[in-house]
């Protein structure tokens, strides 16, 4: 197996806001907040939703890795419920392996409610149901080993039970490989964060505002300079101005596409990152991999969702 993702088995549910309701809900915009079940539900009664679908960052990334060919896996945590069948099937159709035997929990399959703005900001408000209850020994050792490239989301890391997991799977990998996931998670784990990404990750996807926060700085050359003394693959996606790779002394960069008609920022990231490993695990050249990185987000962002059509 080419790559197997570990994250968070989230459906998403996809609605249209005004800026207005950002604000009322004491939302910040384009990040994302964690709430209990009645929080959700009662955010949700209020709202038209447009579409739910499954969804999740490094299972967006990992489907599409298998859309571009790639033989993939993925182990996140559902119930036996309703989303959790809807889940499983979504990943299915799209001919991802699912290493995870669900089973009827006492809380609900994750949900995460994405809220898009005029502007295509996404801003995300989720609860993690038994997602957040990944646990060691919902890792199957076999599969991270089996894999080419372990690829884990910031977004489940936590104290406790996902921290054991996550180091489980790190443990037993061959190469691995951490979006950052969000600034909210930055924020939240910057410690354990600067020590993944010094000493434990092969290879570190973030957007700028995410590397800029975790080691504290205002001055995108200081972002480099860290990169550059940390000799390990650092993947920065930066907007319009486009992507840049950082190994020890070598700095690649690619150029944004323009003239795009963007409906919707979610899965833009995961998108990337699932483009740029194809690259990668593809024997591409950095430069190729951060094209087909570029080019998978591109395309997402044209449409509503944070999964391409097959």
């Amino acid at each position: 197996m080419k790559i197997l993702g570990i994250g968070n088995a989230i459906v998403d549910v996809i609605c249209k806001v005004e800026d207005k309701f950002i604000i009322q809900n004491n939302l910040t915009k384009s990040t994302m907040k964690l709430v209990n079940e009645a929080e959700f539900k009662k955010l949700l009664s209020t709202l038209k939703i447009e579409e739910t679908v499954s969804g999740g960052s490094v299972a967006n990334s990992v489907v599409g890795l298998s859309q571009l060919g790639n033989k993939v896996g993925f182990i996140g945590k559902v119930s036996d419920d309703d989303l959790g069948n809807k889940y499983e099937e979504g990943l299915k159709k799209e001919k991802v392996k699912f290493f995870y035997s669900k089973k009827k929990e006492t809380i609900p399959t994750g949900t995460c409610l994405i809220l898009i703005t005029p502007d295509s900001e996404r801003t995300m408000v989720t609860f993690l149901g038994t997602a957040g209850k990944i646990n060691e020994n919902d890792i199957d050792t076999s599969a991270v080993k089996n894999s080419e490239i372990l690829f884990l989301e910031g977004y489940l890391w936590d104290e406790g039970d996902p921290k054991k997991a996550f180091e489980k799977a790190i443990a037993n990998s061959n190469k691995t490989a951490m979006s950052l996931s969000d600034l909210f998670c930055v924020e939240r784990h910057k410690p354990h964060f600067l020590d993944l990404v010094k000493n434990k990750l092969d290879i570190t996807f973030a957007n700028e505002q995410e590397i800029m926060s975790l080691i504290n700085v205002k001055n995108f050359n200081d972002v480099v300079d860290f990169a550059k003394g940390v000799n390990k693959l650092i993947v920065i996606t930066r907007g319009h101005k486009g992507a840049i790779a950082i190994n020890k002394d070598e700095i690649v960069e690619c150029t944004a596409n323009k003239d795009l008609k963007i409906k919707d920022l979610t899965g833009a990231g995961d998108l990337f990152a699932g483009g740029f490993l194809h690259g990668l695990i593809n024997s591409k050249s950095v430069k190729e991999s951060l094209e087909t990185g570029t080019e998978m987000s591109s395309k997402v962002i044209q449409i509503i969702g944070a999964r391409l059509n097959n």
